[in-house]
């Protein structure tokens, strides 16, 4: 009597496939690389600047790029090099928080049935249909702008929309049965949504994620350009261009292009990621 060997084959999980696809993926490389850019600029900022971003040398004003000031100088003679490294820290710290927070909300509305998915749900909805720089604009007239409250009001403005994602998705999820041996288990709600549900609704958060950071760039610039966000002496980007761009016409085009191409090149890099992500998870 024989036996035929049966070949027994090692299934990737399905994490480490989406993995392999997008290392492997030109445009989320390359989105990932400038992210990383920035990323090590607002950790290591201060180790990056030749010259201290806060420092005004009137002497030197308007200085256009050199050897000594590779992105020439402001109007207060500031390194604009040194302000556009320094400035990325703000934008990289308030853009992710509103993923954050709406990740959180969603998670809670999607989990939780009756008074608590209805109530949260149609705040949500109600945000929803209001513009959201509007409503940031709005709240931060009332309170007042700081660093604080600006994370706060860009937070909170853009969770709604994650959090519907968010919400969306855990629903499909929390009547499942790996859901309902937890609760057996006697696990509490928190675990069950942070431990058990969110890793299974990761693919969907990462795609809005990536989507609403970019939008959330944006806001965070509009709001300092308008003089509703970040507020002087920050090297904020938005806040920069607001002070600067009526130099354009005179010639000082450096006080300007630069602090615009990050940005540009902050929400390019975003939305490559999230293309590539979006591509590799459709598949």
């Amino acid at each position: 009597m024989s036996t035929t060997a049966v070949p027994q084959t090692s299934v990737k999980p399905r994490r480490f496939e989406v993995l392999g696809a997008l290392v492997r993926s030109a445009t989320f490389d390359t989105g990932v690389l400038i992210l990383l850019l920035w990323v090590l600029c607002a950790l290591f900022r201060h180790w990056l600047v030749p010259h201290d971003p806060y420092a005004s040398d009137p002497l030197n004003s308007l200085t256009p790029p050199s050897g000594d000031h590779w992105f020439g100088t402001d109007q207060l003679g500031c390194d604009v090099f040194a302000r556009v490294i320094v400035g990325s820290r703000d934008i990289l710290t308030i853009a992710p928080l509103a993923t954050l927070i709406g990740t959180a909300i969603g998670l809670v509305v999607g989990y939780f049935d009756g008074w608590v998915d209805a109530a949260i749900g149609r705040a949500i909805d109600a945000l929803l249909v209001l513009p959201l720089v509007i409503v940031a604009l709005l709240a931060l007239a009332a309170v007042g702008a700081s660093n604080t409250t600006v994370i706060l009001v860009i937070g909170l403005t853009f969770a709604p929309i994650t959090a519907r994602t968010v919400h969306a998705a855990v629903l499909g999820e929390r009547h499942l049965d790996y859901v309902l041996a937890a609760q057996l288990r006697g696990e509490n709600a928190l675990y069950i949504m942070f431990a058990e549900i969110l890793p299974n609704v990761l693919p969907p958060i990462i795609v809005e994620a990536t989507v609403q950071l970019g939008y959330a760039i944006f806001a965070v610039a509009t709001l300092s350009f308008l003089g509703f966000g970040i507020q002087p002496p920050s090297a904020d980007w938005g806040l920069a261009l607001s002070e600067s761009y009526t130099l354009m016409a005179g010639g000082a085009w450096w006080t300007v292009v630069f602090d615009a191409a990050a940005i540009a090149s902050l929400v390019v890099a975003v939305n490559l990621v999230a293309d590539a992500v979006q591509g590799v998870l459709d598949r």
